[in-house]
């Protein structure tokens, strides 16, 4: 033994990289702001899509429906997304993420057709966000973490909040005195000029650069494994890709991974509509919109952590009710358009749900954690982003089929409640235990 505590920095060994800090935490702060820009330019969505629908007068399933098929096309990419990470790390993957999403935002300032809609807005931008956002930061960050694995993934995606309250008044002030297209200009701009050289920055592993994961000595790294694994049997076993979709585990997380991403991205395409038609100023539309991603930076951080203390399912449990007691207060507001509903509704949705960010990488890691982990997340989120694109297509739908998001907000609370139980039943618990449960391993 040395005499150190757990929490003992790893300093360096021949070989490593001399820092008077941890290169993971660079990593987090890099992810912080490629959240905070990156997902806020998807985001932006909601805001273009009154303005678009004003001037060309399309269906809203159809107008939404660009949004959904970005999540098409990230399903198709994603399964090689993780793939290519494994095999030549993150870096390359967020670039062409940059490249894809700044190309699409500024070629939407040509559209005047729905299919070029669909391909700028939607196969690029929508598209190329899965290679920079959760899906490409939740397979290398894990990497970088164990103990604390939640909070990092949590602080980093919690730079979406901060995105939300500089990004998307910015893009709600340019719609309105320049225009959507220009918007979308000066958007993609953004995203080549700030996150193209920042990501340049990316390592894929603590070993890359002579490290160990949440900077450990190599004695403590092993002996923490040790103590959290619970099932020796599943961790023993090498996860390929195709070993994982041979068990039930793999088939209850992506059912519920659909179901959280069908609630959550049926809510944020078209919630600025929605409450400019119960009665709200379209300003104060678009605040709630920016709102609901400040009030998840502390949701986030404290969840994440939390996660790490008492498991990833009571997390992801929190998160999904959130997002149902949201879709009761938006179906209240039809009736009582109070501002205490609304901020009821932003408090739930923020705080609460977007906390399943911080549990979204960590849930599959502990269950498949190995060699293959990206090829098999990302197969996970195929699931996740078909959610995602069947959620704002069949809300848009349903409204112009009945004139009411009633029936499309319930259906929505309903998947969020399925998918609750589906992360219980995964069980990612009686795989790996996370460090607040680990001592009572030991112990017992």
């Amino acid at each position: 033994m040395n005499g150190r505590s757990p929490s003992t920095p790893f300093r360096s060994r021949p070989g490593s990289l001399r820092l008077p800090f941890f290169y993971g935490w660079l990593l987090v702060t890099v992810a912080f702001v490629t959240m905070a820009v990156g997902v806020n330019a998807r985001t932006a969505f909601s805001l273009l899509f009154p303005a678009i629908l004003a001037e060309f007068g399309w269906d809203r399933g159809v107008t939404a429906g660009a949004f959904s098929f970005g999540f098409l096309i990230s399903a198709v990419v994603t399964p090689f997304v993780g793939r290519l990470i494994d095999l030549r790390g993150p870096r390359i993957v967020v670039e062409i993420g940059v490249l894809a999403m700044g190309t699409g935002l500024i070629l939407a300032s040509l559209v005047s057709k729905p299919w070029q809609l669909y391909l700028t807005l939607g196969a690029l931008a929508g598209g190329g966000v899965n290679c920079l956002a959760y899906t490409g930061q939740s397979i290398y960050l894990t990497n970088w973490f164990v103990r604390r694995r939640g909070l990092a993934l949590s602080i980093a995606f919690s730079g979406v909040g901060i995105g939300s309250i500089t990004i998307l008044p910015w893009q709600g002030w340019l719609i309105d005195t320049v225009g959507w297209r220009s918007a979308c200009i000066e958007l993609g701009i953004l995203l080549f000029v700030l996150l193209a050289p920042l990501n340049l920055l990316l390592k894929h592993r603590p070993e890359d650069l002579g490290l160990r994961p949440d900077g450990l000595i190599s004695g403590q790294m092993s002996s923490h494994h040790a103590a959290n694994i619970v099932d020796h049997a599943w961790a023993a076993v090498d996860w390929t890709l195709g070993r994982a979709l041979r068990t039930r585990r793999f088939w209850w997380l992506a059912t519920g991974y659909f179901g959280a991403l069908f609630s959550w991205y049926a809510v944020q395409v078209h919630q600025t509509k929605y409450l400019i038609e119960v009665g709200f100023e379209p300003s104060q539309a678009a605040w709630a919109l920016g709102l609901v991603s400040l009030v998840a930076i502390p949701g986030q951080i404290a969840l994440g952590h939390l996660s790490d203390r008492i498991g990833r399912e009571w997390v992801w449990m929190i998160g999904n009710l959130g997002f149902v007691i949201c879709y009761l207060c938006l179906i209240g507001l039809r009736s009582a358009p109070t501002p205490m509903l609304l901020y009821a509704m932003i408090v739930a949705q923020g705080t609460f749900g977007y906390g399943l960010t911080s549990v979204m990488g960590p849930i599959p890691a502990e269950i498949f954690e190995g060699r293959h982990y990206g090829s098999i997340f990302g197969t996970v989120m195929v699931a996740a982003i078909l959610g995602g694109a069947a959620g704002p297509w069949i809300t848009g739908v349903l409204y112009d089929l009945t004139g009411t998001y009633s029936i499309a907000f319930s259906i929505a609370a309903g998947c969020s409640l399925v998918s609750i139980l589906a992360i219980w039943l995964a069980a990612p618990r009686k795989v790996r235990a996370v460090a607040g449960r680990a001592g009572r391993l030991v112990a017992s």
